[in-house]
């Protein structure tokens, strides 16, 4: 059976993280079951070398990304355009350029930038959906949402709004994917017709495997930035103390706090995958206090599948990917009495803590894996061809 011919374009970010991996794992997965995959990258490192006000432009609609995805998509005879990132530097350009070369769109939602300038639903400390049901995301600009700039807020904004104006979102997106049904509930708030709108969650490429468990210590895994719950986190373990040992894995802006934060706190510093692999088949439990909504995040994934137990922040999507007393505990973004209750809970109950990771790891079996990816990414993709061929 010939299988479709799949570009995969990226925006690279300046900071690389969990978009960045899953680009680059749904291309090994799509080679892998036999299909002529091209990758289009771009680095959003390369903006310091531009002048702003050509950026900004080509935030809106960059000439020269639409001529080289047009070639390119020509050159390979793509069947299917598959978009992670396209922000800034790609723009919605891209869309047209693989329409006018017959081929479909599909558009991973990995944030929340459609409905939001910041990405994130965040401000001021606390998620926010001003922005979400407004065709001009005023409140944004106003309170400087993306980089604490009016300016850079206002070209967000233009790009989002313009584009939703020109009916590129509702005609030249194929399919868009959500990672959660959670997100999907957001982005359809947003305006995304639900008919194009399919939810397919993140996976690992490769298993690494059940641990042990023996390492008695808790672990946190991810970016040091406030909005992450670090100052929660270390607030916790000034109370938590010896009682069970923390080690963090990650860099950003809050090194300095972990550092000087008091209690038994490890800082390891960025790590390879592997290396994390290694600390969650050994924790005790993983830590994920992010106060923001997010999307599906790799961590959790990696987590079920060294059958690790997570204390989560149950809002958003985190709610649903963590069942609370299934594959985790729960408790409310921000509540750090909570947050140590249930980490003081769980380190004292290792029988509650195996039934946790064996159910996290039954649910990563079920629901996270390459091959079950890869049968629900060939749906979105034949689904988005039949479509095409018969509106042709």
């Amino acid at each position: 059976m010939d299988r479709p011919t799949v570009v995969l374009v990226h925006n690279r970010y300046r900071h690389p993280g969990g978009e960045d991996d899953v680009f680059e794992a749904e291309g090994r997965l799509l080679e892998s079951h036999g299909h002529r995959v091209e990758r289009i990258t771009v680095d959003n490192r390369d903006l310091s070398r531009h002048n702003p006000l050509a950026i900004a432009a080509a935030t809106v609609w960059n000439r020269t990304s639409y001529r080289h995805l047009r070639d390119r998509c020509r050159e390979v005879r793509a069947d299917v355009v598959h978009f992670h990132n396209t922000f800034p530097i790609i723009s919605p350009a891209g869309y047209y350029a693989a329409h006018a070369e017959g081929a479909v769109v599909v558009q991973t939602l990995h944030n929340f930038r459609l409905v939001c300038l910041n990405a994130l639903c965040f401000r001021d400390g606390q998620t926010c959906e001003e922005c979400i049901t407004k065709s001009l995301p005023w409140p944004g600009i106003a309170h400087k949402c993306y980089r604490n700039s009016r300016s850079a807020s206002g070209v967000t904004a233009a790009m989002l709004s313009l584009h939703a104006i020109a009916g590129t979102w509702t005609s030249h997106v194929d399919t868009y994917i959500a990672l959660s049904e959670f997100a999907r509930s957001r982005f359809l708030a947003g305006g995304i017709p639900s008919v194009r709108l399919v939810v397919k969650p993140n996976f690992l490429v490769d298993d690494p495997g059940a641990g042990a468990h023996a390492g008695n210590y808790a672990l946190y895994v991810g970016r040091l930035s406030p909005e992450k719950g670090i100052a929660l986190l270390m607030r916790a373990w000034a109370v938590v103390g010896t009682r069970l040992p923390l080690k963090v894995v990650g860099s950003g802006p809050l090194e300095g706090l972990v550092r000087s934060a008091s209690g038994d706190i490890e800082w390891l510093g960025p790590q390879s995958r592997a290396r994390v692999m290694e600390l969650m088949r050994d924790a005790s439990l993983l830590v994920f206090p992010s106060e923001v909504y997010e999307n599906c995040p790799m961590t959790l994934i990696e987590a079920f599948a060294a059958g690790l137990p997570v204390i989560a922040s149950g809002h958003g999507s985190i709610g649903e990917i963590v069942r609370d007393g299934v594959t985790g505990r729960h408790f409310p973004p921000g509540d750090v009495a909570q947050l140590i209750d249930a980490v003081l809970a769980l380190a004292d109950d290792r029988v509650k803590r195996v039934a946790l990771g064996e159910a996290a790891r039954t649910t990563f079996e079920r629901t996270y894996t390459a091959e079950l990816n890869y049968e629900q990414l060939s749906r979105v993709y034949e689904s988005a061809l039949q479509r095409r061929r018969a509106a042709a």
